[in-house]
């Protein structure tokens, strides 16, 4: 009897899936002025699901823990605000004499630095006149750093304003969005995958943003308190910094150690003492990544450290700030969905920190069960 064999697996639908990536990708890009706020809104909604479910069985209605929780946003976000203008406007405004102190300061590498500048100008002095014309006219023209920031303000504040307006009805709405995803299922079995599916994300989204803020904290009070310690002042302000470029994994750490050593050099008497304190913001920084982080997220947040960079490179590169400060949010839903659906067992075991493998969903079937039955 002859044998057919068998037929090669097609292989298009991999052409179809690279170009829908891509797409996504696109649009990530071009929307992100839509799309920034609504999904800075909606990861922010996850993480107070569980404060808001815990008011809610105390009697507080959904909408009055939509606004207690906006409200406690908006306040501690103008407090921070307020304390921090005074030392911030005193930096923009010494910006000179702060910039002629660390020339000063820097002799040495100042000496190399005009050595490439005497070979730079020798090269300049080889090109067109008339585009050296040109190039200065743009220079002199283009705006400067403080016009930019002024200009820059309105906009950041109606993205700020937008997010707590689509947080707050978010969070309003209570389990509206997991009612209708129950409705939509059409068999028990999927009713109770789609729910397990939520309620999967929603404990991991909470869990690592409210412990991430609650590490970020405690290392921003240690660093405040070291180079308070090390005679540096304001040390207000790099604990606050530290806290906030803390949620940026890896270049958040390095940004804040540079930003410490610049500020040291104008503020402390030599160079060394200025390393001193960038070295003494990079260890306590590696001592919160190397060891707090790994402890307190668990296990089932652990993550692959070159999925990680690379994504906070993408977000990085499309939506700035923002987006490095979602880029781990983002692969922790991704690997979310990936433990609930076997064609995505490869995705979720890539994503997975070393020696780690897909970790099973943490309610039983029984669980998951009574919550389809309490939301049908």
């Amino acid at each position: 009897m002859n044998e057919t064999p068998d037929a090669p697996a097609p292989r298009s639908h991999w052409a179809v899936t690279g170009l829908f990536i891509i797409g996504c990708g696109v649009v990530m890009v071009l929307a992100r002025t839509f799309l920034m706020p609504l999904i800075l809104a909606f990861l922010l909604s996850l993480t107070f699901s569980p404060i808001r479910r815990w008011l809610h069985r105390r009697g507080l209605p959904d909408g009055a823990s939509a606004g207690l929780i906006v409200l406690m946003l908006v306040a501690l976000s103008v407090a921070g605000a307020v304390s921090l203008a005074g030392p911030v406007q005193n930096y923009v405004q010494d910006g000179p004499a702060l910039l002629r102190d660390v020339e000063f300061k820097l002799r040495g590498i100042n000496d190399l630095v005009e050595q490439v500048s005497d070979a730079t100008e020798q090269v300049s002095e080889l090109t067109d006149r008339d585009d050296e014309a040109q190039e200065q006219i743009a220079v002199d023209t283009s705006p400067g750093l403080f016009t930019q920031a002024v200009t820059t303000v309105p906009f950041v504040m109606a993205q700020i304003g937008l997010t707590l307006v689509m947080l707050f009805f978010l969070i309003a709405s209570g389990d509206l969005f997991y009612e209708k995803i129950v409705a939509v299922n059409p068999t028990f079995h999927d009713k109770r995958r789609a729910i397990g599916i939520v309620y999967d994300i929603e404990r991991k989204i909470s869990r690592y943003f409210l412990t991430i803020t609650v590490i970020n904290a405690g290392l921003g009070l240690a660093i405040g308190v070291a180079l308070w310690l090390l005679g540096m002042p304001n040390p207000a302000l790099f604990g606050v910094l530290a806290f906030v470029l803390n949620f940026i994994p890896f270049l958040g750490a390095i940004a804040g150690a540079v930003l410490t050593f610049g500020i040291g050099i104008v503020s402390l008497d030599t160079v060394g003492a200025a390393a001193l304190v960038a070295g003494v913001y990079i260890a306590l920084t590696s001592i919160e990544g190397q060891f707090v982080t790994p402890y307190a997220v668990g296990r089932s947040l652990k993550l692959n450290p070159v999925a990680v960079f690379v994504a906070v490179a993408f977000w990085g590169w499309a939506w700035s700030v923002v987006g490095m400060i979602i880029a781990v949010p983002v692969l922790i839903v991704v690997r979310a969905f990936s433990e609930k659906f076997d064609s995505l067992h490869g995705l979720g075991l890539f994503l997975s920190g070393r020696g780690e493998g897909i970790i099973p969903p943490a309610k039983t079937e029984a669980e998951m069960d009574g919550a389809v039955e309490s939301q049908s």
